[in-house]
């Protein structure tokens, strides 16, 4: 089953990109590591102090796997001010539009 961790964390606006750049190495090395089908933290377009996170996963053991060996990110980066972030267990995924008759 795969999974899905997604969801929103709030800093300081004025740390946010700073935050968000912090997280690339991170990013880069979820991507190419083994069961990672997608990983993206990104500023979001319209709240200035929030950060967008999604991570889409082959398995909750191949996560718990990586997040043992995952790079820290910057401890001088933003601190999270709060978060609404959620792991996902998914049965089933098919195209995002069906077609209507």
């Amino acid at each position: 089953m795969t999974v899905i961790v997604a969801g929103s964390v709030w800093v300081d606006p004025a740390a946010r990109d700073q935050n968000v750049a912090a997280h690339q190495v991170i990013v880069r090395a979820a991507r190419a590591y083994p069961g990672c089908l997608d990983c993206s933290i990104s500023p979001d377009p319209i709240d200035p102090g929030r950060v967008n996170i999604f991570e889409y996963w082959d398995s909750e053991e191949t996560l718990n796997t990586w997040r043992a060996i995952a790079p820290s990110p910057d401890p001088t980066t933003a601190t999270i001010e709060s978060q609404n972030v959620f792991l996902h267990e998914v049965s089933a995924s098919g195209p995002p539009f069906r077609a209507t008759n």
